[in-house]
């Protein structure tokens, strides 16, 4: 009974915190950095087609677009270093991040020149691991995530990934010829598919381990409402839930593993995780659509392309909108992003924020001690693995309450910027 209470809470908890914190108006200061370093957010929203099942903002790819795009987001970039911003990692994520792979060559350089960088991170999908073209990336890029989703055939079709990407087998190939040429390859992969079977997902996981990448990333299907009913309409709709169920599963098959965190396992300990917001409690977000958190601030930069590429060309903010959070709102999110990680420093936690997280958040962490979630030691809030599918379950609806705002400024452009004032 406790356990489920504490799921039902977590799925509640996230949702009407996004839905009560998340007051957006016009933006009306700059970011400013402190005297610290911070991590670097670049999105590229270009992709050939669209997953049925993804809610981040992009675009149908153009090459002159992109490109176009790409000088934007260098500018941006170098607007950012004018302002003594500094940075010793880059997280770069799509849309499909290696897809003008020149384009982001130059980008990636730039970054290196302009910040101390030590850690590139990118995404991509199974169309740019050609060895040859990673081989160009070797000194840039340290951790590459590859977007497979599923190694079923029948799933595959479902969301218009085999005619794109291939089958299980041709994913299998080019998997094996693009291992060990950058220094951390890892492998994304979805779970809780409509109508996966638990044999389906052992099997997805056997070819997955087969392959010998260093990390592997399982998600959740996200089904926010603004993605729910395109997801249906490829994979329909399922009665029975077995999310938790496949977790176990995973938990089981990497128990061998180092854990990165909630839903990440690599053969050893790895400084580039899966998530940036997890690691980063502050992070400086460029490109269309990005997010920055500051210091208790979330900023959103212009989704539209037009609005975005003007401010950027006029050496103005990026930045379209805000929305202060408050102290216990701040230390929520914070506690979040550090339980998904597995171990909360208490000591740490409290110097950090200037809080007792003990007595601030008495009731939440004494439901998690109840349900066998998290146990207190050493000074330290440690999650067990019913706790890591707590935070499972907290961190999906942290990024399908996001889409609210996506949802929003995907039709907003700077003719309505008077009317912004908004409540999710």
């Amino acid at each position: 009974m406790i356990s489920y209470l504490a799921k039902f809470y977590a799925h509640k908890i996230v949702r009407n915190s996004m839905r009560n914190s998340l007051r957006l108006a016009p933006s009306n200061f700059k970011r400013e950095p402190k005297n610290k370093k911070y991590m670097l957010y670049a999105h590229v929203p270009f992709c050939h087609t669209f997953c049925p099942y993804c809610s981040f903002h992009k675009f149908y790819y153009q090459s002159e677009l992109c490109k176009e795009y790409f000088k934007n987001l260098r500018l941006e970039m170098t607007q950012i270093a004018r302002l003594g911003f500094k940075f010793d990692s880059l997280y770069v994520g799509g849309g499909t991040t290696l897809i003008d792979e020149d384009e982001l060559i130059k980008t990636l350089e730039l970054a290196k020149k302009l910040f101390n960088i030590d850690e590139i991170s990118c995404e991509s999908d199974p169309n740019h691991i050609d060895a040859q073209n990673l081989a160009r990336f070797k000194g840039l890029i340290n951790r590459l995530s590859v977007g497979v989703q599923s190694f079923n055939d029948e799933i595959l079709k479902k969301v218009g990934r085999f005619d794109k990407f291939g089958g299980s087998e041709v994913l299998l190939e080019k998997l094996s010829k693009a291992i060990g040429i950058l220094p951390t390859f890892s492998l994304d992969l979805i779970f809780n598919f409509p109508f996966q079977s638990e044999l389906d997902f052992r099997e997805d996981i056997k070819k997955a381990k087969s392959i010998g990448a260093d990390q592997y990333t399982f998600y959740p299907l996200m089904k926010s409402p603004l993605m729910r009913d395109k997801i249906a309409k490829s994979l329909g709709v399922s009665s029975k839930d077995n999310e938790e169920k496949f977790y176990k599963i995973i938990r089981e098959s990497f128990r061998d593993f180092a854990k990165n965190n909630a839903w990440s396992f690599s053969k050893k300990e790895q400084n580039l995780k899966d998530e940036y917001i997890g690691e980063n409690n502050e992070f400086i977000g460029i490109g269309s659509g990005a997010f920055s958190f500051l210091d208790g601030t979330l900023f959103v930069n212009a989704f539209d392309l037009n609005d975005y590429s003007g401010l950027v060309k006029c050496e103005k903010s990026a930045v379209i909108a805000q929305c202060e959070f408050d102290k216990m709102q701040k230390i929520k999110y914070l506690f979040l992003n550090e339980l998904f990680n597995g171990e909360i420093n208490i000591a740490k936690f409290d110097a950090k924020n200037s809080c007792e997280i003990l007595k601030v958040l008495r009731n939440e962490i004494l439901l998690l001690k109840l349900s066998g979630a998290v146990k207190i030691s050493d000074g330290k809030i440690i999650t067990s693995d019913f706790g890591d599918y707590l935070c499972v379950i907290l961190m999906k609806e942290f990024y399908t309450g996001m889409d609210a705002i996506r949802a929003f400024f995907r039709d907003f452009s700077s003719k309505n910027k008077k009317e912004m004032m908004i409540k999710f």
